[in-house]
């Protein structure tokens, strides 16, 4: 027990702390009990923790993720690999969006402390830290990353402030807003890297994989492969047909798009009133091709209680294997 590990490997912890009530140190020290009788070294180990037990997943749906878990935490390989001068990545040419503006709050009360019930999800705390900071301090620490633009409420500002590491990438904040976001990018950019703060385990590996798929394509995106079977359905909930899942992939974020054909897709969607739920459709309505990039089955959006259980298994799964 004394040689558990809860961080994420190399995480480096915020220069300052927080300002905080009295409330809501309970509410941190509260939540940090509940991870580490969440660790997968404890769960079952003594009578104290077994009302916690419900909280573990089935043992079928548990050794599926574990085993996934072990083979995709190896970055896996892209199929646009081969060395090409048009494709590399410059140091300091990458413009990251990091979406942390959403209201998000599936995750129910009875599960999280009252102190978190209205809290938007990318906050929450994952073994102790908020959701959002963990893909921030992937990107903090990414050689070709220039600057990293928070799209948040203006009161969750100081969580990404206190927790800069990297004076040589610079912080900049926008409001929520298509156009808010857009205005913000520096304009010398090579590419813009859009990533929903949900998902905190993306690699850089993955990261590094759809940059160069983005700058030789214009556009890419992270993607899996559909394993479960996909059946439409009409309006009374009768199956319409299968579709055919080997040409079905379930999208990831970062999206990668060059600034210059960003630009374009919003002058055109702002023109035409058009409906978009991401910043790729944008591209799409300008009929330029999108780039699908191989990555994790890990890179999960954290938006149920399930989620949450997760992403915490892998963090510490993760954390096990380095240590041993």
């Amino acid at each position: 027990m004394k040689n558990i590990k809860f961080l994420w490997p190399k995480m480096k912890l915020p220069k300052k702390i927080h300002r905080v009530t009295s409330s809501r140190l309970l509410c941190v020290l509260s939540e940090s009990l509940r991870c580490l009788l969440l660790s997968p070294e404890l769960i079952g180990a003594s009578s104290a923790i077994a009302s916690f037990q419900r909280f573990k997943l089935p043992p079928s749906r548990t050794n599926a993720s574990i085993a996934k878990s072990t083979v995709t935490l190896c970055s896996t390989q892209s199929q646009s690999q081969t060395p090409q001068e048009s494709s590399i990545v410059k140091e300091k040419s990458v413009s990251v969006v990091l979406l942390a503006g959403g209201q998000g709050k599936r995750m129910g009360v009875s599960f999280l402390s009252s102190c978190y019930a209205n809290m938007p999800k990318q906050y929450l705390p994952l073994l102790g830290q908020p959701i959002a900071l963990y893909s921030f301090y992937t990107f903090s620490r990414m050689v070709e990353v220039k600057e990293i633009i928070v799209v948040c409420d203006p009161s969750y500002k100081d969580i990404f402030e206190d927790a800069k590491v990297n004076d040589k990438v610079e912080l900049k904040f926008a409001l929520p807003g298509k156009e808010r976001q857009d205005s913000a990018v520096d304009s010398n950019s090579q590419l813009v890297c859009i990533h929903d703060s949900a998902r905190p385990l993306v690699l850089s590996e993955d990261v590094k994989k759809v940059l160069k798929d983005g700058l030789l394509n214009g556009a890419s995106v992270l993607g899996v492969p559909v394993k479960a079977t996909i059946k439409e359905a009409n309006n009374e909930s009768f199956v319409v047909r299968t579709l055919d899942r080997k040409t079905l992939w379930e999208m990831q974020t970062p999206q990668i798009i060059k600034p210059e054909l960003l630009k374009k897709g919003f002058e055109l969607v702002n023109r035409e009133g058009l409906e978009v739920t991401d910043d790729v459709s944008i591209v799409e309505h300008l009929k330029h091709p999108v780039y699908i990039t191989q990555g994790s089955y890990t890179n999960i959006k954290v938006t149920t209680p399930d989620d949450l259980i997760l992403a915490e298994r892998i963090l510490n799964l993760h954390s096990v294997e380095k240590s041993s």
